[in-house]
């Protein structure tokens, strides 16, 4: 899709005050958003992937809730690994079934950790196997590792406007 022109900021806002909750769980959810904004499914699925072009979105997903999946056990695994290993054992680790999302920190004063992975389970054994699992796989590039555990679930949402910017 062309990227050249402007979008209409207030369909763009009234899109994200209609998702900032999730998509409802219907049939067509494209369908339930063109109808919404008063456009047909193709100009929404238009505007949708204008915005994500132009970084507004970043990316549209399932968030699905692991607690209620049965997973009721994570951490956040950090690492320290060799930096000159990093473009090659980040995405392999990435790529982990277990792992929920990944990624490269800089190192901070006092902190070493630079890899950053959360593990799902449904026991904390199953933890300990992923981890153990991560540290085989980044072998000789990592000097250390820790895992944080999460003392509290945050409510996790998406893009909220203001009301004040609306």
């Amino acid at each position: 899709m062309a990227t050249s022109g402007p979008v209409d900021r207030s369909l763009a806002t009234r899109l994200v005050e209609l998702t900032e909750g999730g998509l409802p769980l219907v049939d067509d959810p494209w369908a339930w958003l063109a109808e919404r904004l008063g456009i047909d499914i193709e100009a929404t699925l238009a505007l949708l992937q204008r915005l994500q072009a132009d970084g507004v979105i970043r990316r549209i997903a399932a968030v699905p809730n692991h607690y209620r999946l049965g997973y009721r056990h994570n951490g956040m695994t950090v690492w320290d690994v060799d930096d000159r290993e990093m473009a090659r054992l980040g995405p392999l680790i990435g790529a982990q079934v277990f792992v929920s999302h990944c990624y490269r920190r800089p190192r901070q004063q006092g902190w070493r950790y630079n890899l950053f992975a959360m593990v799902h389970g449904r026991s904390a054994e199953k933890i300990d196997t992923y981890r153990s699992l991560i540290r085989e796989l980044l072998g000789s590039a990592c000097r250390a590792d820790e895992m944080l555990v999460s003392s509290r679930i945050l409510k996790k949402t998406g893009l909220r406007i203001a009301a004040a910017a609306r």
